[in-house]
């Protein structure tokens, strides 16, 4: 299994590049996506419930996702565990770009 990230990148936009090699695979980015959205939902509960337990489902669902995409169809491991700031923010960054269509599904 290969890692994602074999260095510590210095710069986002470094890192970002390395990170989209990571993310080839429709099927991993389509449950990146789902895992990020369902985050979304979940937080938004928290807010109007107040209720912690859908802060947990949050977490779970943004890594869980992603992760059974990374070890299932990329076969690589995750960047979240090298440089986890930079990983965060390059998922939020991915979700948009597929979002709006600078990424495939």
């Amino acid at each position: 299994m290969s890692v994602i990230t074999q260095k510590t990148y210095l710069t986002f936009s470094e890192f970002y590049a390395a990170y989209l090699t990571g993310h080839s695979d429709r099927r991993s980015r389509q449950l990146h996506f789902l895992g990020s959205t369902l985050a979304i939902i979940f937080l938004t509960a928290l807010v109007l419930t107040g209720n912690a337990w859908w802060l947990l489902a949050a977490i779970l669902s943004f890594y869980g996702l992603a992760w059974i995409g990374h070890l299932g169809f990329e076969k690589n491991h995750p960047s979240s565990f090298r440089q986890p700031l930079y990983s965060f923010i390059g998922s939020w960054l991915m979700y948009w770009q597929m979002l709006t269509g600078q990424i495939s599904f």
